[in-house]
């Protein structure tokens, strides 16, 4: 991220891209159409002026203007400085809060620049090894219901999910060191109903992962605080997408096979509407969520008849 010319990119990138794709020194594709790689590198060189940079970020933002962006912001001098400094910035106006849309619109699109350095294959790990993720949990921090700080929290999640949608448990250790877990809790109690998906999704993510499972294990407070969190979602009567992630999340619970304790204490705070009929209508309609709950009651010792989507029973999926 160094360059000896304030006003040129560095030529420190890598000169192949994560498929193997010759680079130009930016790291962007040689095959990219030259003009639409030149207006990308000048909105870039845009946001380390500050009278520019508002422009910049709101077209940079479209991320369809260049389809590999990433390496070019994290190789460009002081690109990732200035999405930080507008992160920093936000900061005195969280508490108390006074965040107005203008404001949240900004930062927003300096986090969507991040998510897209979170999503590469080739800045994924830089990313991560620089701390900048840390430097969003201020936002996930916040309490007030407010749309500019819903959206903030939204797109700070969305940073966070990109990290973990590709399996990596070096990500997860990571985040694992981290607040993370009760950041995601407290939006999964009061955030809206897609804050609530995706915080719900990266808890998930992290439950597939063996480090993530067993450091949710490890003791009883967090165990319970996971489980009483999902169970509260349950009682609200979630949407079908924000259901598919919970059930998943009580069936990476159930299978916890290093701690007994742990799958009889699930057995015994499981909602009851997750056991009787409640979602009868939904887990018919989306079979992949239909197995996953039937397999959640086997795994608890709960499992009842429940006739599949095709007429036949689940009794052929019971598993010793």
């Amino acid at each position: 991220m160094m360059s000896n010319l304030p006003q040129s990119l560095s030529s420190n990138a890598p000169p192949y891209g994560s498929g193997g794709t010759p680079t130009n020194p930016t790291g962007a594709p040689a095959n990219i159409d030259r003009k639409t790689m030149h207006s990308a590198e000048l909105y870039v060189l845009d946001l380390s002026n500050p009278e520019r940079r508002e422009n910049a970020l709101l077209e940079l933002s479209k991320r369809e203007l260049f389809q590999d962006l990433a390496p070019l912001l994290w190789n460009s001098f002081g690109t990732i400085a200035a999405l930080l400094q507008e992160i920093v910035s936000i900061y005195p106006v969280l508490s108390p809060p006074s965040l107005n849309p203008a404001q949240s619109n900004r930062v927003c699109n300096a986090l969507a620049l991040l998510q897209c350095v979170a999503s590469h294959p080739d800045t994924r790990m830089l990313f991560l090894n620089a701390h900048i993720p840390l430097y969003l949990y201020p936002f996930l921090n916040t309490t007030n219901k407010s749309r500019p700080f819903e959206y903030l929290r939204l797109t700070s999640l969305g940073v966070i999910g990109a990290l973990v949608k590709v399996d990596d448990t070096e990500v997860i250790s990571f985040l694992l060191s981290t607040e993370i877990i009760p950041l995601c809790l407290r939006t999964m109690e009061m955030g809206s109903e897609l804050s609530k998906t995706v915080a719900t999704f990266i808890v998930q993510k992290i439950l597939l992962d063996n480090v993530g499972l067993d450091y949710i294990c490890t003791t009883a407070e967090r165990f319970f605080a996971v489980g009483r969190v999902l169970a509260n979602m349950v009682a609200e009567q979630p949407s079908s997408r924000l259901l598919k992630h919970i059930v998943r999340c009580y069936l990476r619970l159930s299978e916890n096979l290093t701690c007994v304790r742990a799958r009889d204490a699930l057995r015994n705070c499981l909602p009851d509407s997750l056991r009787d009929g409640t979602f009868a209508s939904f887990l018919r309609e989306d079979p992949v969520t239909g197995k996953w709950h039937h397999q959640l009651l086997v795994n608890i010792g709960a499992a009842p008849r429940v006739p599949f989507p095709n007429g036949a029973g689940f009794d052929h999926m019971l598993v010793n």
